[in-house]
């Protein structure tokens, strides 16, 4: 992982975590508005309309710069393609965040999930000096729960019927890791 602080990019094998702008709402519009995403996300709505994209953008600056969330357009290294998005909120008093990501439908199963999440828990520990990071996915999307542990997270626990959506309970797995260059 190559970080660059004047572009804020993180740079992996294959992809640049780069901040997003506002020619990319319509990608981002058109890979969110779809129900596979949503039905497995958190926070996401359906549909998904421009002005979503839009006004979810104009936050990342700040967000940024408070460091309070370090939100990136994940994209192909060479044509710059979008893929998904991957972000992770800061808890400076816990000195923890929690990585959430998702990627457009029509790239599953290429690793970029894999490959983005292990660039920003780098980014993480390295940069911004956290101590633990977390993750949660749907029970029902065990794809996200096999990202987080090729990324080194561990299992640590179930929440039982913690959420509800689309008239049904799910339950969200949760996995974590401190960092390693942390000491006790």
């Amino acid at each position: 992982m190559l970080f660059s602080k004047t572009k804020r990019t993180i740079e992996t094998d294959r992809l640049l975590l780069r901040p997003f702008n506002d020619s990319d709402a319509e990608n981002v519009t058109d890979m969110c508005n779809n129900y596979n995403i949503y039905k497995s996300t958190l926070h996401l709505p359906y549909p998904y309309p421009l002005e979503c994209a839009l006004s979810w953008i104009a936050t990342h600056e700040e967000n940024f710069e408070a460091d309070r969330k370090y939100e990136f357009a994940i994209t192909n290294k060479e044509s710059g393609q979008l893929y998904g998005a991957i972000a992770a909120s800061h808890q400076k008093q816990h000195k923890h965040g929690e990585i959430a990501y998702w990627i457009g439908e029509e790239y599953w199963g290429n690793d970029f999930g894999t490959e983005a999440a292990k660039a920003m828990i780098e980014f993480v520990f390295s940069e911004k000096d956290f101590h633990r990071v977390y993750a949660r996915y749907f029970k029902s999307n065990p794809a996200s729960g096999r990202i987080m542990e090729k990324c080194g997270m561990i299992y640590e626990g179930t929440l039982k019927d913690h959420i509800y959506k689309n008239g049904v309970f799910e339950d969200l797995v949760l996995y974590g890791m401190v960092n390693p260059h942390h000491t006790e």
